[in-house]
């Protein structure tokens, strides 16, 4: 099993510890408890990604279609885009614009991972950006329906984040890598 991880900060490992941006160490960060357990990880994590960056998505899916074939591409985006002023329904039509572009690309299957929520936090400025964050999950579960690939919502999974309200704690990569893999693990529907 081989699988590609496209997404932000939390699919990087950022440790927002670190004050340049450093990781977690590979056997904290999600992915690498999931190459732990067999699974081959190819990471596009990148630091600050917002969906909104549309001049970027035919690079990822050219990227993936020449490191591929995989037997699963992990999309999870859309926290930054709040964080950034979005609406829960514009970061999810530009999640939907990069699925598109995934697909037109054939790369697939897709799933598609609602981010956990925003809480109280030292990034988090309002109480407005966790009421979007909270309805993104929606919005992503719509998309996926439209685009025919599977949705998993990590925000039901009960994954702690750091103190800035963003970003996985070291418990939060360690239970969505478990998380995670029982779907990988499982041919049936993703939740």
């Amino acid at each position: 099993m081989h699988i590609a991880c496209l997404g932000d900060s939390n699919t990087y490992g950022y440790d927002p510890a670190s004050p340049f941006g450093g990781r977690y160490p590979y056997e904290i960060r999600w992915t690498g408890r999931l190459e732990n357990e067999g699974v081959g990880v190819t990471n596009h994590g990148y630091n600050g990604l917002p969906a909104s960056r549309r001049s970027l998505h035919e690079m990822f899916a050219q990227d993936l279609k020449r490191e591929g074939p995989f037997d699963l591409v992990t999309l999870m985006l859309g926290t930054n885009d709040i964080l950034l002023g979005s609406s829960a329904d514009e970061a999810a039509e530009d999640v939907e614009h990069l699925v598109r572009t995934l697909k037109e690309a054939s790369v697939s299957p897709i799933l598609l991972i609602a981010p956990p929520p925003l809480v109280p936090g030292f990034w988090v400025e309002s109480r407005e950006q966790i009421e979007r964050s909270q309805a993104l999950a929606g919005e992503l579960r719509t998309v996926s329906g439209r685009q025919g690939v599977r949705f998993a919502d990590a925000g039901l999974w009960g994954i702690p984040l750091a103190y800035d309200g963003v970003h996985f704690s070291e418990e939060g990569h360690r239970i969505f890598a478990e998380k995670l893999l029982e779907i990988i693990n499982s041919q049936g529907e993703a939740v």
